[in-house]
């Protein structure tokens, strides 16, 4: 009768330890290896959903190199791999490496063996809704979405959807640079839906759509009579966020003076109300986003370099969306279904000419100004189809339309037909170098020369 119990691999070079944890977890199948090559080779043989993975393996026992090595293997070889990392060298930075490097956790040595046992049942249970929601995503309808509610067929959001995934369960801030209209709130709302905190409530607050006298308040709360009318006590957004996410869009318009009292909360994980005198513990998740260039204000003085570096322990970077090839038409088909049943129903699709206008415009306003400009075409479109005209986009707007240099205009006609072959292929760069009439080596060339790949 075959094993049904789920496969663990414990990478330990420790022989005590080794001995401790093939007892304590007899709920599993359980595979262990003492250094990076038995790792691999039972990897290969026995396909384990989860790994326990100690940094500290030979020949770098005091070091974590081949623990990094290993873990890079492992995912490279089987992505799909809940790796739990374990390390008690420069326990922080090791922990930040390893979740950017891909790992489901950390874990600090010493090893306690019931809460580490809790985080490998977590991990396997993580591992099975995501090999469920696989298998219901081959028969669900297509629709691009990521993330629950973010739509895309990018490999380039794709790429930062899969980050956020991956740092969701860890306890670390996380700051969203992008431009504006990129979808920074729909990522943060996707982070806080995947990660632990779900069932805490996500609060977002725009810090520049607030007048600074008046953002302390809405951020840390007030007491009764601590300002003229401040007729009853109020909670701030960080403390209705308790237990689960606070999103701080614009972080950059945050106030010096206010900085600093956001940087005792990261710092103590306590805050006090306007008026107050009491210290309220609090355990909110921080997400922050900004299209500013925050190193820039912090050499001119108006961002305080502590605050970004508690801000920014994983930073993630938002493709405008001309650089999501496929996403301008893909965005356009949600917000037409969108906007048709109630504004247009005969509106039925897209015409080709506004495909190509689709595809050729820059976006300079990103999702936000597509889902304008769809609403607006959807509302005077004639017929069953949005057309080019029903879309409004000036020809002479277009990206590239002010450009008189040459070299400059070429490098926009070939970032143009880059993206549209690469769209039509679906990602595939073959196929798309085919449709080009180039050579897969000369496409990969000019992505790199145009920076069109991360």
């Amino acid at each position: 009768m075959s094993d049904m119990r789920p496969k663990l691999l414990i990478v330990e070079d420790d022989p005590g330890l080794q001995r401790q944890l093939r007892w304590a977890y007899e709920e599993y199948q359980l595979f262990i290896a003492g250094d990076r090559e038995e790792a691999i080779e039972m990897l290969r043989e026995q396909a384990p959903d989860v790994v326990t993975l100690d940094l500290g393996l030979p020949p770098d026992p005091d070091g974590t190199s081949e623990g990094f090595a290993t873990l890079a293997e492992i995912l490279r070889i089987k992505p799909d791999t809940k790796v739990i990392v374990a390390s008690g060298h420069g326990a922080r930075e090791s922990a930040l490496h390893a979740i950017s490097g891909g790992a489901y956790d950390f874990y600090q040595k010493p090893v306690d063996i019931d809460e580490l046992g809790l985080i490998v049942r977590r991990a396997f249970h993580v591992h099975a809704l995501e090999k469920e929601n696989a298998r219901l995503a081959e028969t669900a309808p297509e629709g691009g979405r990521v993330l629950g509610r973010l739509i895309t067929a990018a490999p380039e959001m794709m790429k930062v959807a899969r980050t956020i995934e991956r740092v969701a369960g860890a306890d670390v801030s996380v700051l969203l640079l992008g431009a504006s209209g990129t979808g920074k709130e729909l990522l943060a709302q996707g982070l806080h839906d995947a990660s632990p905190r779900r069932e805490g409530a996500f609060v977002a607050i725009n810090c520049a759509a607030i007048p600074e006298t008046l953002l302390e308040a809405e951020l840390f709360g007030h007491e009764k009579g601590a300002f003229t009318g401040a007729i009853k006590t109020t909670p701030g957004k960080i403390e209705l966020a308790q237990g689960g996410t606070l999103f701080l869009d614009e972080v950059g318009d945050i106030p010096l003076a206010l900085q600093v009292k956001l940087l005792r909360f990261l710092q103590e994980r306590v805050i006090e109300r306007i008026g107050g005198r009491q210290p309220i513990s609090v355990d909110t998740r921080i997400v922050c986003a900004t299209h500013q260039n925050l190193e820039e204000m912090i050499a001119a003085g108006s961002f305080r370099e502590d605050l970004y570096y508690r801000l920014a322990e994983i930073v993630v970077r938002i493709p405008a969306l001309r650089e999501r090839p496929g996403d301008p038409a893909l965005l356009a088909r949600h917000f037409l279904n969108r906007f048709a049943k109630d504004m247009n129903p005969q509106v039925k699709g897209l015409a080709p000419d506004a495909l190509a206008a689709l595809d050729g415009w820059g976006w300079p306003g990103n999702v936000r100004e597509l889902e304008n400009r769809m609403k607006r075409a959807v509302i005077m479109a004639d017929g069953k189809h949005v057309t080019a005209a029903d879309l409004d986009l000036d020809g002479d707007r277009a990206e590239g339309g002010d450009a008189v240099n040459l070299k400059a205009v070429r490098e926009m006609a070939d970032r143009r037909a880059i993206r549209r072959a690469i769209a039509r292929t679906d990602g595939n760069i073959s196929g798309a170098a085919k449709v080009l009439g180039i050579s897969r080596p000369t496409l990969y060339d000019l992505l790199k020369q145009y920076r069109m790949q991360n």
